[in-house]
């Protein structure tokens, strides 16, 4: 018999779930590439150590961008190693369920399905993460009542009110935690005439990097190469700068939010103040993100316990109990 998984290839990270086992993978969206042969050298954490630390022949790259498949080759031979990692071979193939954001277009789902079944799956669904977020932070998704929760991802941010076992309000745009970490990189070379890679950016990030202020807040020591002479060089940065440097972003992801907000029938709107918004992701673990969007909101919004885990558990929830028909797939764009 084939094996049932349910994977969430995020932006960031993919995530594997089997089937009567819970999560069996996690690895970094990271490949890292022989320019000269085409030979795929690493994946996974592997991969992303190389970040920034490769000869010019070797290139580590992430094939997923904005949500999306921005290298298809790439991608399939990603998943194939993935899924060969969790036991999957020519003799024990699997039948797979997709998390994939909402913003993607048609054309961006059907990359997704056939790459995976040229990785070696014998039978691809999707689902959209949203519904699968909020199955995942066990929400009541088929009773009357309304539920909200907001994933933030490495590309995407994406909100959904979700009311009898469908998605009622929808808000979902390509900002994500790497558009923080980029946007951590343009101040350091703009102030500080400073070149720093995406690993630092994104050290910078968890260290003080937050969305509104919080106790405890450091300072931090970073380290990168001086643009005018290309020396190396060592800068301390405040919570302070960091807040304001990333605030286009976080105002992006904050407003899509109160986007999706703003189109709630009133009746499930009541619900939300009696229930709290329940916030997802790995870009939900920016300190005071939890606290920006509750003010914004005016509404109490929760963080889940594990949330870079919460989609793809909630997929694989799906898989324990109703297994690979159900109507809450969507892909019947086919």
């Amino acid at each position: 018999m084939p094996r049932d998984l349910a994977i969430d290839l995020g932006t960031a990270n993919t995530l594997v779930y089997a089937r009567g086992q819970g999560v069996v993978l996690n690895e970094p969206s990271v490949v890292a590439l022989n320019t000269n042969t085409n030979e795929l050298l690493a994946v996974g954490h592997k991969a992303r150590r190389m970040l920034g630390r490769t000869p010019g022949y070797i290139v580590a790259r992430r094939p997923l961008r904005k949500g999306a498949i921005t290298d298809f080759e790439i991608t399939q031979d990603m998943i194939r190693i993935l899924l060969r990692q969790v036991g999957v071979s020519r003799i024990n193939r699997a039948r797979v369920v997709v998390c994939v954001p909402s913003a993607i277009t048609a054309v961006e789902r059907r990359a997704v399905q056939e790459a995976a079944r040229r990785a070696g799956a014998i039978e691809v669904r999707l689902i959209d993460q949203p519904m699968a977020a909020a199955i995942g932070a066990g929400l009541p998704i088929d009773e009357p009542v309304g539920s909200m929760v907001i994933d933030i991802g490495g590309g995407t941010t994406q909100t959904a009110l979700l009311s009898l076992g469908g998605i009622v309000a929808l808000e979902a745009v390509r900002v994500g935690s790497f558009d923080i970490d980029d946007a951590v990189q343009a101040h350091m070379r703009r102030e500080y005439g400073m070149a720093i890679g995406e690993p630092t950016a994104e050290h910078t990030k968890i260290v003080v990097g937050s969305a509104a202020p919080t106790r405890s807040e450091t300072a931090a020591e970073i380290r990168g190469r001086e643009l005018m002479s290309g020396m190396p060089k060592t800068t301390v940065v405040t919570p302070e700068e960091i807040r304001r440097a990333i605030e286009e972003p976080v105002t992006a992801m904050v407003d899509s939010v109160l986007s999706c907000l703003s189109q709630s029938p009133p009746e499930l709107a009541q619900d939300l103040i009696a229930r709290g918004v329940f916030l997802v992701g790995g870009g939900g673990l920016l300190r005071g993100m939890d606290i920006r969007l509750s003010r914004e909101m005016s509404l109490r919004v929760r963080r889940v316990d594990a949330p870079l885990e919460t989609v793809v558990r909630g997929a694989g929830r799906c898989l324990e109990q109703l297994g690979m028909d159900f109507s809450i797939f969507s892909d019947d764009f086919e």
